[in-house]
């Protein structure tokens, strides 16, 4: 199938094949005719699968008659909600991309940087907003963004979404547009709580799985090794000297392990870039633009930073820290073996860990491979390592008088 055969005008066949596209994916074939048709949507489809041009394309053309209203006429009339900043920049440049052959003006709001600017390009008339919650929420409250003509209502990444705490925000989004808006719902996973979003604001939805939320990425391929949690950073470095090539993301559980490993790596005389939820936006967006153009190869984030981002030509993926939760993995090693190309990814999991690596394996149904030949092997008899406080409460019995005491009395035998 191409792209003409799901009835796209040409200004957007036209961008979308100067964009380097040739044939929509999956999730496109199965997703562009149902948004045109102006049906609600559910889907579900990891990163990676081009979700992002399944509802811009439709939306640019939806919106593409409509088109020509003088700038400070100009509604909302298509709003993408996304959890976080990095990941609302990207679809903002996605819509730019796809639209380059429209009239049509999209723009993106996020925290963490000033709301003049954003306010400025408001107040000028835009078509579609792409935008994080909060900041959407704080926007229109100020009265900048008007919400009565929204057509199109996208939530992306849901699962994120409520994992993150935006359930109420959501709702209240959902609210302040009008009743008899389309609604389009992606999610990588589609857990309880999504499902129940779901059928509380979607009017009969159809439903587009494409890879079922299990698989792992099939370009990718894994390995594990087993290793002492103080050990970890030795093996990483060992790993990045002797096998690790090319444009490295790794992934950590905290800040605090994110700026660690960071310290490390640089004293070892690696070019390393690192984002976090801490980091300032404009030093997050910086960090990724290094990372992206080749100036350092080693990205070390937390998952909630990294969620989303779309990174072209990633070598390895590399899990310093097992994550707790399966979905996370595939999310994960799905960073790389992107668009047919070929990925690698690294895991290292230390006693207290071995738990998780039981829950990915059942999720992927797939035993990962284990490598035992290196410096840190695990002793297979070791325990996990449980932290005792040292202060173990009076050296005193109970009842029992202490030797000062018992000095100072006298004893009537």
């Amino acid at each position: 199938m191409s792209f003409k055969d799901l009835q796209l005008n040409k200004p957007i066949l036209r961008a979308v094949a100067e964009a380097g596209y040739d044939n929509p994916t999956l999730v496109q074939e199965q997703t562009i005719p149902l948004v045109l048709a102006k049906k609600d949507v559910v889907c579900t489809a990891q990163t990676g699968t081009g979700k992002t041009a399944a509802f811009a394309l439709p939306i640019i053309q939806l919106l593409f008659d409509r088109q020509d209203a003088p700038k400070k006429g100009k509604k909302i009339k298509a709003l993408v909600v996304s959890p976080t900043r990095e990941l609302a920049v990207q679809i903002g440049e996605n819509f730019k991309t796809y639209g380059s052959y429209s009239n049509l003006r999209s723009t993106v709001v996020f925290g963490g940087t000033s709301i003049e600017p954003q306010i400025d390009v408001l107040t000028k008339g835009v078509d579609i907003l792409v935008a994080t919650p909060g900041r959407l929420l704080d926007l229109h409250k100020q009265d900048i963004i008007n919400l009565d003509y929204i057509e199109i209502l996208v939530l992306d990444e849901a699962d994120l979404m409520l994992d993150m705490g935006f359930i109420d925000d959501i709702k209240k989004i959902e609210r302040l547009c009008p009743n008899d808006k389309q609604i389009l719902l992606f999610s990588a996973t589609m857990p309880f709580k999504v499902e129940q979003l779901a059928n509380t604001i979607l009017k009969t939805p159809q439903r587009v799985e494409v890879t079922p939320t299990s698989s792992a990425a099939k370009n990718v391929s894994q390995v594990l090794y087993y290793v002492p949690k103080r050990n970890k950073i030795e093996l990483c470095l060992h790993l990045l000297r002797n096998t690790i090539k090319g444009s490295i993301l790794i992934f950590r559980r905290t800040k605090f392990g994110v700026d660690k490993l960071e310290q490390t790596l640089v004293k070892n005389g690696y070019k390393v870039e690192t984002i976090h939820g801490d980091k300032a936006q404009n030093l997050r967006h910086d960090a990724l633009n290094k990372f992206k153009n080749g100036y350092v190869n080693i990205l070390i984030a937390t998952d909630v930073a990294a969620r989303g981002i779309d990174i072209n030509e990633l070598d390895a993926v590399v899990n310093f820290d097992m994550p707790n939760v399966p979905e996370t993995y595939v999310h994960r090693i799905g960073r790389t073996g992107r668009a047919e190309s070929f990925g690698k990814s690294y895991s290292m999991c230390s006693e207290d860990e071995k738990s998780y690596v039981k829950l990915i394996e059942q999720l992927i149904n797939v035993q990962i491979p284990v490598e035992h030949n290196h410096p840190y092997p695990l002793d297979p008899k070791a325990k996990p390592q449980i932290h005792k406080s040292k202060k173990t409460g009076s050296k005193h019995k109970k009842g029992r008088k202490s030797e000062s005491s018992k000095k100072n009395k006298k004893r009537w035998y």
